[in-house]
């Protein structure tokens, strides 16, 4: 097949464009032999019901959470019990056998330590790892690769699904999409010859050259894995849904053994103003079976030599406020859930100083009260999982009240 000159030059065109349009959320790629683990961080955008996800199972406690939630509580014949204080909302009963196996711990009353209920805010703190400030320049994850012992150099050194985060504020060399077609060419017949000329129009010691050149790269990097149909191992079955579609590419680029940092990915819906739950689970139960469902599966397709080096860090901007809204729904509180998953993971616990629901215990007499700042969390996984030592660089003015709560080998 010959093609004019024009029809080449917008075979050309048509390249660039796709790669613009790449949306894999951003990764980090270091050497095989790196001790470090890799990172998925999965964001519950939103501010999720932790009070919904752990709720509390006995005493005075389980009193005031049934009296404030009339229409919105989970029935204790369905929770699954986790260790008799608390137990776990069943949309999440794909996780329960992790849990009991020691690969996931829950730290519960953890968050900001500071007043905001307002999703951007709190989502921008957490992600800065600088609460109250919004002058940072840079994301918790950008300081981390750029601390890290083992540096961020690579293809691919941050995977972002399906945009780059906050976290990753700073960090250039990312790469954005949610499955590997994102990031490709049209081949039209002559992909090679684009891929030359391409090549040769971003030949130069530019930023712009450069980045260019890292892209074509990175797709050169993903393209095996749009050459054949992806089969998941051990039985696993993601769900086809948007989050099944992140974690499964997240679950590839692992899989390629290229040495993947960081991977974040997002999940949306968790702003459950109005009919949020009913007795056997209503709007947020579905959201629930979606991250339970995919979470294992993503779990089950890696076990098979890569979940001992892999840390999984679920978190929300903040948790509900105690009692039910007129809406059947719950407005913005304060404290929070975290998942953590893992092959380094004390698992089978649920951490954390529970701070009870009794008037005088809530936050502002309305809010579960955050016990556990949640860089307590993120400061044991930076130290004993991804081996970088450097908290007060990228969790500033926190390291000199840093201590473990044990939840990380």
């Amino acid at each position: 097949m010959k093609l004019s000159r024009r029809q080449f030059l917008q075979g050309c065109s048509y390249a660039i464009a796709a790669l613009a349009g790449a949306r894999l959320t951003n990764l980090a790629y270091a050497a095989p032999d790196d001790p470090a683990d890799t990172l998925v961080v999965v964001f519950l955008r939103g501010g999720w019901d932790a009070l919904n996800v752990v709720p509390p199972l006995m005493g005075d406690d389980r009193g005031w959470y049934e009296k404030a939630r009339p229409g919105v509580k989970i029935p204790d014949r369905r929770l699954i019990n986790l260790n008799d204080q608390f137990g776990l909302h069943p949309g999440l009963a794909p996780l329960h056998e992790l849990y009991q196996d020691g690969k996931m711990g829950i730290v519960h009353a953890v968050g900001l330590d500071y007043d905001t209920r307002s999703h951007f805010d709190a989502m921008e703190f957490i992600e800065l790892g600088t609460p109250g400030s919004k002058a940072t320049t840079s994301g918790w994850i950008t300081r981390h690769l750029q601390t890290a012992p083992g540096g961020s150099s690579g293809l691919l050194p941050a995977l972002a699904a399906p945009s780059q985060p906050t976290s990753l504020l700073g960090m250039t060399a990312t790469v954005s999409m949610s499955n590997p077609s994102d990031l490709s060419q049209w081949d039209n017949g002559l992909l090679g010859e684009q891929q030359a000329a391409l090549r040769k129009l971003y030949r130069g010691d530019s930023l712009l050259h450069q980045s260019g050149l890292r892209t074509l790269d990175a797709v050169a990097t993903v393209a095996p894995l749009n050459e054949q149909e992806y089969r998941p191992q051990n039985g696993a079955s993601y769900r086809e849904d948007e989050l099944g579609t992140q974690l499964k590419t997240v679950a590839q680029l692992i899989k390629m053994q290229a040495g993947m940092r960081v991977a974040t990915v997002d999940f949306g819906g968790w702003d459950t103003h109005e009919y949020q739950n009913d007795a056997e689970g209503g709007y947020m139960g579905g959201l629930l079976e979606s991250l339970g469902e995919n979470l294992a599966n993503f779990y089950r397709d890696l076990d098979s030599g890569y979940t001992e080096k892999l840390s999984v860090v679920v978190i929300s901007e903040f948790g509900r406020r105690l009692a039910q809204n007129d809406s059947n729904g719950t407005d913005h509180g304060h404290g929070s859930v975290m998942l953590a998953l893992g092959g380094g993971v004390n698992g089978g616990q649920v951490y954390g100083n529970w701070p009870g629901l009794a008037n005088e215990q809530l936050y502002d007499r309305a809010d579960l009260a955050v016990t556990t700042d949640y860089r307590q969390v993120l400061g044991e996984l930076l130290l004993n999982r991804l081996k970088n030592p450097n908290l007060e660089a990228i969790l500033p003015g926190y390291a000199a009240n840093f201590s473990p709560l044990g939840l990380f080998r």
